[in-house]
């Protein structure tokens, strides 16, 4: 089955010069939730933007369910919702008319059917004849996202969807976003909470001055750039590190009482020798601690550069 979208040699340039996207390469598989990092002026909302065809693209070709993006933009555009990162939507309508205009835009006739649906789905039908403006931050936000699955979109982009919201309010959306997935819908996000990301995604691009720099199902990225953390207390400090472990590269912490070793997740076996290195020169310890990476690890140390 082809990718639900496909971007090659996307560029874009800026009229000042800012180049911020470069040659970029990308595949969404149908069906993942696909989660796109990066910090901050990485290219993320750009990549979006050219996407969604909010954005014209200097150069490149991007196919969303089967429409090129520029030449049947309205197919391509109705196949994609969008939730910005911005909480814009008129204030002084109700949240039952800003939702059912949006399904209007994109040309579908009325199917108030639906908009129940999406409404009750976001926890919004209380809230129906309330307007905007009388919403909390995080109950905005849910209306963004109603609006952005109005016109029953196969592909939607959350763009940081969880800033400024709590953290309950974050639990019931990220529930909302597997639903979803459930359905068939495909799900791109963007997040500075790369907890959620670890938590949530198929699979996980990160993006750095304009580039993809790595695309990799999150289990895999976990397993090749994942670091290991093994921490033995001993029972008795040491003065220094005995030259018969000088090839484990450990660290002695603690006045003594702590070795620290620090290894790649695949070289996981070495333990076993490390630990019968220990007995074999009577080093006894009373605890054992170990500690793996986070994805936000593995993230700062492939943007540092």
């Amino acid at each position: 089955m082809p990718p639900i979208i496909s971007v090659e040699k996307l560029t874009k340039t800026y009229a000042s010069g800012f180049q911020a996207l470069k040659n970029v390469d990308l595949t969404i598989e149908r069906g993942e939730i696909f989660a796109l990092l990066g910090p901050n002026g990485a290219g993320k909302t750009t990549l979006i933007g050219v996407i969604c065809g909010l954005v014209n693209a200097t150069s490149g070709t991007v196919i969303a369910d089967g429409h090129d993006i520029r030449r049947d933009y309205r197919a391509a555009r109705s196949k994609i919702g969008l939730v910005p990162q911005e909480l814009s939507t008129d204030m002084f309508e109700t949240v039952w008319a800003t939702t059912s205009f949006s399904r209007g835009l994109f040309g579908k006739p009325k199917n108030p059917e639906h908009i129940e649906k999406v409404l009750r789905g976001l926890s919004l039908w209380d809230k129906r004849d309330s307007r905007i403006m009388t919403l909390s931050g995080g109950m905005k936000r849910r209306v963004l996202i109603a609006k952005a699955l109005a016109h029953e979109p196969e592909i939607l982009f959350l763009d940081e969807p969880t800033a400024g919201v709590d953290v309950a309010l974050r639990r019931d959306m990220w529930e909302m976003v597997r639903s979803l997935r459930d359905t068939g819908v495909t799900i791109i996000l963007t997040t500075h909470y790369i907890e959620e990301a670890e938590h949530m995604a198929d699979r996980i691009g990160i993006i750095h001055k304009g580039q993809i720099i790595l695309v990799e199902e999150k289990a895999a990225l976990m397993r090749k750039l994942g670091k290991k953390q093994l921490t033995l207390v001993l029972e008795k400090p040491l003065a220094t590190i005995p030259p018969a472990l000088a090839d484990y590269a450990l660290e002695l912490t603690d006045a003594g009482h702590r070795l620290t070793y620090k290894f790649d997740a695949h070289a996981h076996h070495t333990i076993a020798v490390l630990l019968k290195a220990l007995a074999g020169l009577g080093l006894d310890f009373k605890d054992l601690q170990t500690k793996e990476s986070s994805l936000e690890d593995i993230f700062v140390d492939l943007v540092k550069a």
